[in-house]
């Protein structure tokens, strides 16, 4: 009997929601908020407990709020000996989730990951705040059509690029707000629509420079692991497994497109992953990932309460 190699999967910002924490509140997880909250400078009980939805929009808050879900699902599927029961050959994070990747992978240290974090989460804040930028969904187009109708929104003068490659029919524009616009206004023509979200800049796109520049000052002062388990990044959906690196590859991801389709396509082709769980808040990743690979088994570690109901897939044997 062999037991079938999982992936584990860390959702980003976008999944925060107000009392996201409550669910939390009375496991042996919990301690991990009195951390997050040192090395961050904020009230991480306050955000996951009582910050009203609209305030944890923020970029800073919910990032922080996010990770540390993230992690406590993580630290209590591993109390819960669910990670025991197959072998974890990949971990992967959508964006702000890569942090809770690299931790997972034992390539990054909580208390480092948390306080990198912090500063991603600020940055990004303001240098969206020195920007009118924004972001919106495709819906279904192919990513060449995508690319291509980007082009020709810069090559008219309009600051647009393609920022998450989702899912199939699923791509994220990140720009000015009259690129963006424009874009809308010619998705039509290759057969799809776009839909706004509501985030505060224009993530994952030259608007964020500045911020990626604030990352890289932090990243010289965090050491990693030389060897860690294989975590598949965003921005070339390859496995790394090697410390080393990160930095370049953190402060990149800032400005260039989450390659997330091409990374869960890495998790089941060549790291045979053959199931994918996703630990943290929501079950957005999970959706993905059945889009992306409708063959492999794709589960969600929400809350608690997901722990029995994930347990038995995880550990059942191939003979």
């Amino acid at each position: 009997m062999t037991l079938e190699p999982i992936a584990l999967l860390f959702p980003g910002q976008g999944t925060q929601k107000q009392g996201m924490g409550a669910p939390w509140r009375d496991t042996e997880a919990w301690s991990l908020v009195g951390t997050v909250s040192e090395q961050s400078g904020e009230d991480v009980e306050e955000l996951l407990l009582r910050t009203d939805g609209a305030l944890l929009r923020r970029t800073d808050l919910a990032q922080l709020a996010v990770f540390t879900v993230d992690m406590m699902a993580h630290d209590e599927a591993l109390r819960h000996g669910l990670l025991s029961e197959a072998p974890v050959a990949a971990y992967a994070g959508h964006s702000l989730g890569e942090f809770a990747a690299l931790v997972a992978a034992g390539a990054l240290g909580l208390a480092d990951a948390a306080g990198l974090v912090a500063v991603r989460g600020r940055a990004m804040r303001e240098a969206a705040e020195s920007s009118n930028g924004t972001m919106g969904v495709l819906v279904g187009a192919p990513l060449p059509a995508v690319e291509a109708l980007a082009a020709d929104a810069r090559a008219a003068g309009h600051r647009v690029w393609v920022a998450n490659v989702n899912a199939p029919g699923q791509v994220v524009l990140s720009g000015s707000a009259d690129g963006v616009a424009a874009a809308a206004a010619e998705a039509p023509g290759i057969g799809a629509k776009l839909i706004s979200v509501p985030v505060g800049g224009a993530f994952h796109s030259p608007f964020m420079a500045s911020a990626a520049s604030r990352l890289r000052a932090a990243l010289s002062g965090v050491e990693f692991a030389a060897q860690h388990s294989p975590v598949v990044a965003n921005v070339d959906a390859r496995p790394h497994v090697c410390g080393t690196d990160w930095p370049d590859l953190m402060e990149r991801q800032l400005i260039a497109p989450v390659l997330w389709e091409e990374g869960v396509r890495t998790l089941v082709g060549p790291l045979a992953c053959t199931r994918l769980i996703e630990l943290g808040p929501g079950r957005t990743l999970a959706g993905m990932a059945r889009r992306i690979a409708p063959a492999v088994e794709a589960l969600s570690v929400d809350g608690p309460l997901a722990l029995g109901a994930v347990g038995p897939a995880v550990s059942r044997a191939r003979g």
